[in-house]
């Protein structure tokens, strides 16, 4: 298994894109993603540098089964995990299966965040899986 996340739009507050959950070459499944915008990879307010990375399923205790990346400069306990609006996130990245403004504030949101998780999951059968950001 392997995951690709395109980013696809950038604004002041947040970042989305779309994940690929890749077997043998074909996509399996598909995700919309939420992240914090660019802003020097720094902690907290920033989402992490482009490239590949090793990823860990971890149980997390406030999110649950969910996938810790590993090895990124500078940072530390960077997930993949449930959440629905940028306000959610600390430099993670959050998935759902698609993107609307839940809550009216002008920002797209992930939706169905939690079952999207539990779907992601459910296709990975090792310890650990490869993720690619661009």
């Amino acid at each position: 298994m392997n995951i690709t996340i395109n980013r696809l739009n950038e604004t002041d507050k947040q970042t989305t894109g779309e994940m690929f959950l890749e077997a043998d070459g074909v996509v399996v499944t598909k995700f919309h993603t939420l992240e914090l915008p660019w802003k020097d990879n720094q902690r907290n307010i920033s989402c992490i540098p482009k490239g590949e990375y090793v990823a860990k399923v971890h149980t997390s205790p406030r999110f649950g089964r969910c996938l810790w990346i590993q090895d990124v400069p500078n940072r530390s306990e960077v997930l993949v995990h449930r959440g629905n609006y940028y306000t959610d996130i600390r430099g993670c990245i959050l998935i759902g299966s698609g993107l609307t403004d839940i809550n009216a504030d002008g920002e797209l949101d992930v939706t169905n965040s939690s079952n999207s998780m539990k779907k992601l999951m459910s296709y990975i059968d090792t310890d650990e899986v490869v993720i690619t950001i661009s």
